[in-house]
């Protein structure tokens, strides 16, 4: 567990996938082809506290939704890459974007497609649930499976090392 808080104590950004991280994998296709997504509330009430502690979200996925793009704008994530299969290209224009060194980002992937950015990253993360070759590649592993917050447990997590959690937690009491 040390070498996780080492880790993230350095995370200034993390890069979410949408599908099997954000949800729990499952697509809803109308006959009209428009998608449905079902998104956790507490993952993204997290995701709006990472934001209140000063660092940063971004969201680097595959598939394009407009879904997406509407509850990311609801929860004030203005970096968002879709449509990116090979999400390499993305995490680059990211890098370009924020300044940042690669270390100072975590990456919180499910499938192998996410692998390329992941082993880039100073933190890799993947949901319980994740493909068995992407586990093998994280540096932590969700105790909850994606789109069920998986999202959340990481967030605290990474806001606990950097000593944030607990004064935001507090903030709701006032």
């Amino acid at each position: 567990m040390d070498s996780i808080i080492n880790l993230a104590k350095k995370i200034r950004l993390i890069i979410f996938d949408i599908d099997g991280v954000l949800t729990n994998g499952t697509l809803f296709i109308g006959d009209d082809g428009e998608e449905y997504k079902a998104f956790n509330s507490k993952d993204g009430h997290g995701m709006r506290m990472l934001i209140e502690c000063g660092l940063q979200a971004a969201i680097i996925t595959g598939r394009k939704s407009n879904v997406v793009k509407h509850r990311m704008q609801d929860l004030g994530i203005e970096i968002v890459f879709q449509g990116y299969r090979d999400k390499r290209p993305a995490f680059q224009a990211l890098l370009n974007q924020t300044g940042l060194d690669p270390e100072q980002i975590a990456y919180m992937g499910d499938d192998v497609v996410d692998l390329p950015v992941m082993t880039q990253v100073g933190m890799a993360i993947a949901v319980q649930d994740a493909h068995p070759f992407v586990l093998k590649h994280a540096d932590y592993v969700t105790e909850k499976p994606g789109g069920l917050g998986a999202v959340r447990e990481a967030i605290e997590t990474i806001l606990q090392a950097q000593d944030k959690l607990q004064d935001k937690l507090e903030s709701y009491l006032k």
